[in-house]
């Protein structure tokens, strides 16, 4: 059974995004006790290290020296990292052509649209 005074355990997806979201209402590079306090000093300052150095791993934060310490900024915005995981996802796929396909067809009319106009500017811009 378990114990009534344990938290409950979250997955690592939720504080990767909890950290995340900490540092980008940063007004510029943050330190990890500063993301510590943030999140109201839940996590114990190694997990939330851990999780930062995850991140970095990942590509999702970047790190520069601040004496003794390091100071965490995000790598890219909501969307940055949306976009991300998205490659990710489809390099890891060896059909790229059948992911991708089903991914068209599973959009809306709407998205359809916006992706196709988004492709056609990039494709413009790389005529220039």
């Amino acid at each position: 059974m378990a114990d009534p005074r344990q938290r409950p355990r979250r997955g690592q997806g939720e504080l990767e995004a909890l950290v995340l979201s900490a540092l980008r209402e940063a007004d510029g590079p943050a330190t990890a006790g500063w993301v510590q306090e943030r999140l109201g000093g839940d996590l114990a300052y190694t997990t939330v290290i851990t999780i930062l150095t995850r991140l970095l791993g990942k590509g999702a934060v970047t790190r520069e020296r601040v004496g003794r310490s390091f100071a965490w900024t995000p790598a890219s915005d909501h969307a940055g990292l949306a976009a991300r995981k998205m490659r990710k996802v489809l390099d890891a796929e060896s059909d790229r052509e059948a992911v991708l396909a089903s991914f068209l067809t599973g959009l809306g009319p709407d998205d359809e649209r916006l992706l196709r106009d988004l492709l056609d500017q990039a494709h413009g811009e790389g005529e220039g």
